[in-house]
């Protein structure tokens, strides 16, 4: 069953490209025709695409990993914020840092640095320090909550990107493409699809539009986390009873062993007997 029709798309602008003079050749596969100068995008082919990318997230939270979610632009900020927190997935919705996925380890270390920041202000550390060297602190640990306090839980590379406009993000796809992370995106008419793993062929300024592509996908990402949960649940199910069969297993060899110790013991007490009779007459 799709996860999207052609209506809903269709309501939400997803059709909506941009100008004919500023389309990219290589997203003509995904147009349908051109009309008062903008090309109109091919909606059966977005909804194909939207099921694609949903059922890869789908496994990639159902393995346990990270997607992480990219979009800078301003009528795209809270929708992102909202659809990834509602997973618990990182997001970037800021300025994206330059190397945030090439050179990780320092992005790592900034964050650990908003942790210390935090720990020594509750340990009472900086209370006698100056206003004006609290205030640069104060400062300094805002600036980077701002930037980097969404990936904070982000311990180690994500394994996939879903980016909202490939042209305004090419900084996080490049680096993307570097290291062999898939790269989902919503890619307009003006941008290259070539260097996106997942094309979904849609309007990436309108709200409405991103909107939709992400109530899909985040649904399939919250699908394969209650499957990943229902399997470890069900090995634990497993795990108790084979530790239960295995308890009632040891029970009866341990019974069988017992009157095998009854039996020997009248037989090690009788032993001495007769050579005390023995000693008896040489007594007399």
């Amino acid at each position: 069953m799709s996860r999207t029709n052609f209506d809903q798309l269709l309501q939400a602008g997803c059709h909506f490209g941009h100008l004919k003079r500023k389309w990219n050749p290589a997203m003509a596969p995904y147009i349908y025709t051109e009309r008062n100068g903008i090309h109109i995008i091919d909606l059966h082919k977005t909804a194909a695409k939207i099921d694609e990318a949903a059922d890869a997230l789908k496994q990639i939270a159902k393995s346990g990993k990270k997607v992480l979610f990219v979009a800078t632009k301003k009528q795209t900020k809270e929708v992102i914020a909202e659809k990834a927190t509602s997973v618990g997935m990182p997001y970037v919705i800021e300025r994206w840092p330059g190397g945030m996925l090439t050179n990780f380890p320092t992005i790592r270390k900034a964050v650990k640095k908003m942790a210390n920041i935090d720990r020594l202000m509750a340990d009472g550390t900086y209370s006698n320090l100056s206003k004006r060297e609290l205030l640069q602190i104060t400062r300094q640990r805002a600036k980077l909550e701002k930037n980097l306090g969404s990936i904070a839980d982000l311990t180690r590379l994500p394994s996939a990107l879903f980016v909202v406009d490939v042209l305004k993000e090419q900084i996080a796809v490049r680096e993307a493409n570097r290291l062999g992370i898939p790269v989902f995106g919503i890619v307009d008419t003006n941008s290259d699809p070539n260097n996106i793993d997942f094309v979904i062929p849609a309007n990436d300024d309108a709200k409405d539009s991103v909107e939709i592509i992400l109530n899909a996908c985040c649904a399939a990402i919250a699908e394969g986390m209650e499957e990943r949960k229902a399997e470890k649940a069900d090995e634990k199910a497993a795990d108790a009873q084979t530790d239960v069969e295995s308890a009632e297993d040891v029970k009866p060899k341990r019974a069988a062993r017992k009157p095998r110790k009854a039996a020997e013991a009248p037989a090690a007490e009788e032993a001495p007997a007769p050579a005390a009779e023995e000693e008896a007459p040489a007594a007399e």
